[in-house]
């Protein structure tokens, strides 16, 4: 499996981004029935789950981004995606995603992820 996560760029403060994770090499069979989730990982900071999205959709957001962020997915095309408003300089960090609420071990291998800057 490979996830390839993209959209990011730099933005001012009270912007949007919309992040997209492809999953590649999964049959829908495999990527479907998972938890999915974004991750971002601040420099000097350990790696946090911001988002989670079930299939059927049952979302769950980190306190930190809840009513700003808003998760989706694709099964037919196996993608997920964050819709990000109201950007803040603190959310500035690569952005990843993976299967969420899975041990370390469970993860599929980690992609480059996606730089997102928000500065003025």
């Amino acid at each position: 499996v490979q996830l390839q996560a993209s959209g990011g760029g730099l933005v001012q403060p009270g912007g949007s981004l919309r992040l997209s994770c492809k999953v590649s090499r999964a049959i829908t069979s495999v990527f479907n029935p998972n938890v999915m989730g974004w991750y971002r990982q601040a420099p000097g900071k350990e790696r946090e789950l911001v988002a989670t999205i079930r299939s059927p959709p049952d979302t769950t957001y980190a306190d930190s981004v809840k009513g700003r962020f808003t998760i989706s997915r694709d099964n037919a095309r196996k993608m997920v995606f964050l819709q990000m408003n109201s950007l803040r300089p603190d959310d500035t960090a690569v952005y990843y995603c993976n299967k969420a609420f899975v041990s370390d071990s469970a993860l599929w291998r980690w992609g480059q992820g996606t730089q997102v800057t928000v500065s003025s």
